[in-house]
């Protein structure tokens, strides 16, 4: 499948996700995981900075890469069975300007894919209770 096909189809899944929050505000939505399926972690796959830190599986993107439509599949089926588990994440101590140091996590690649595909999903959700506010402030 083309990817521009691919973004379609996730978009419109996105959308309709967003009108449901917009007429139906005080409904308690329940589950999204249903709306995630391959297609649309492979548009959080693209998402995803290639570039980051890797994690404790010292995976990066290009490993990630190579065999792309298998690792999204796996992280689909443990995913939606329930039994994927957010791996640790790596502590690095990022020196400070004073002499201190902050902790930062970095989560392994594939954790971020599937973070990033969560967030594209809550966005759509989240983002009707605080468009009329922001588009005020626009003007």
């Amino acid at each position: 499948m083309k990817r521009t096909q691919t973004l379609d189809n996730v978009s419109t899944k996105l959308q309709r996700i967003a009108e449901l929050a917009r007429t139906a505000p005080q409904m308690a939505i329940r589950t999204l995981a249903h709306h995630i399926d391959v297609e649309f972690l492979r548009v959080a796959y693209d998402h995803t900075r290639k570039d980051g830190a890797v994690g404790v599986d010292d995976q990066t993107a290009a490993d990630y890469a190579a065999d792309l439509e298998s690792n999204l599949q796996l992280l689909l089926d443990r995913f939606k069975s329930g039994t994927y588990r957010a791996p640790p994440v790596r502590r690095v101590e990022i020196p400070k300007g004073d002499g201190t140091s902050r902790p930062i996590g970095i989560p392994t690649f594939e954790d971020k894919v599937l973070q990033r595909a969560v967030v594209m999903v809550l966005n759509a959700v989240y983002e009707q209770d605080f468009l009329d506010c922001r588009m005020a402030s626009a003007r």
